[in-house]
């Protein structure tokens, strides 16, 4: 019997992995194991408990004022006593992170086969993002097997000379991890109301005749004057529609922090509020009008929803939101994203356009594909 390792560490990577942790656990002819980095700890906690998935190996690295030679050095030396004590058939890593190619490099070195869920994605700039590009291109190399979460991504892997045989497009697990959360929602009165209630015990008391943009922002090569330039567009935007409110969850890292807080703050329309559990970010999402982000999961998760969303970094290695006209990027150019939303604001038309594209990320199967791959992987 096939035994497979499930690895992640973030929340983003947490958030879509949980799925495909679920789909392998209604498996019986596989046997499935969770570890979990804790690049992120209470964030990915917050994610463990609302899927309720119980890590088998955590290797609980995260350190205040880590970097990325602390986070690569200290998952590539434990998760080798993970590999020798469970011995998988196949390390199963997804996307981007740091976890995604550190775990990889360790499964490399034991020679046991590595698969790559949200495989393929380039903006063809290794330091755009950073260091996301270079570790899912180090990851493409050292994995076996490809989830392409789209055409466009298996395109890619093919012009990088991959075996189009350990390539299947999927579509993207955060569509499986939005279906299942919002049907979690809509069933639940209990979840809703709590969810509700969480909402106005951080000051946020929205009138549903108001609209809403959400925000958030993370990205590393924002810091300093990317996030200043957002913020002073956020500020204009707020006061010249004083019958919008904003909704940002602020990133905990203090390079987020400070200037969003030194920009913003006391601005009546703008709600700077701590960042939300997954549950309460995926109602927001669905409630909001459109959505300002640097973040790469909510590109694939608000077309679902019919957002529109205004992506601020210069390159995207989604590029199939932006061809279906769902996602638009402004950078971190003050004056587009202002420009840009105050169209969307007042043109019901580029309204329309943006937020009633096709989604080209999937149906919420994904799960389902890639745990059929691997269990007709007889040759592990």
């Amino acid at each position: 019997m096939n035994k497979v390792l499930l690895v992640f560490g973030t929340r983003p990577e947490a958030i879509k992995m949980a799925p495909l942790v679920k789909a392998f656990e209604k498996n019986n002819n596989i046997i499935s194991k969770v570890c979990v980095t804790a690049q992120h700890r209470s964030m990915l906690d917050q994610i463990l408990e609302i899927f309720d998935i119980k890590a088998d190996y955590d290797l609980d690295i995260m350190k205040d004022n880590q970097d990325l030679y602390d986070i690569t050095t200290n998952i590539l030396s434990k998760m080798k006593y993970v590999l020798e004590d469970f011995n998988p058939n196949i390390v199963l890593v997804h996307g981007d992170t740091t976890t995604t190619m550190a775990s990889s490099l360790a499964a490399f070195y034991k020679k046991i086969k590595v698969g790559h869920v949200e495989a393929g994605l380039r903006t063809n700039n290794i330091y755009s993002p950073w260091p996301e590009e270079s570790n899912r291109v180090l990851t493409s190399v050292l994995a076996n097997y490809h989830f392409a979460p789209t055409k466009k991504s298996y395109d890619n892997l093919i012009f990088e000379n991959k075996n189009k045989k350990n390539i299947i497009i999927t579509g993207n697990t955060v569509i499986d991890a939005l279906f299942m959360t919002l049907d979690k929602i809509k069933n639940s009165s209990n979840l809703k109301e709590s969810i509700q209630k969480k909402l106005l015990n951080a000051s946020l008391r929205l009138s549903p005749q108001r609209k809403i943009i959400l925000v958030t922002g993370h990205r590393r090569e924002n810091f300093g004057e990317g996030f200043v330039n957002i913020c002073k567009a956020l500020k204009k935007i707020a006061i010249k529609n004083k019958n919008i409110d904003i909704v940002y969850p602020v990133h905990l890292n203090p390079n987020v922090q400070k200037p969003v807080k030194d920009i913003l703050k006391n601005i009546n329309n703008i709600y700077l509020i701590d960042p939300l559990g997954y549950e309460s970010f995926v109602y927001l999402m669905n409630e909001s009008y459109i959505i300002i982000t640097d973040s790469g999961g909510i590109q694939e998760e608000a077309p679902s929803l019919g957002k529109p969303v205004l992506v601020t970094r210069d390159t995207t290695e989604r590029p199939e939101a932006i061809e279906s006209q769902t996602v638009k990027l402004v950078g971190t150019n003050e004056d587009k994203i202002v420009q840009s939303t105050q169209i969307l604001l007042d043109d019901k038309k580029e309204y329309d356009k943006m937020s009633k594209a096709y989604n080209p990320y999937g149906d919420g199967k994904a799960c389902i594909k890639i745990v059929d791959f691997v269990s007709k992987l007889d040759h592990l």
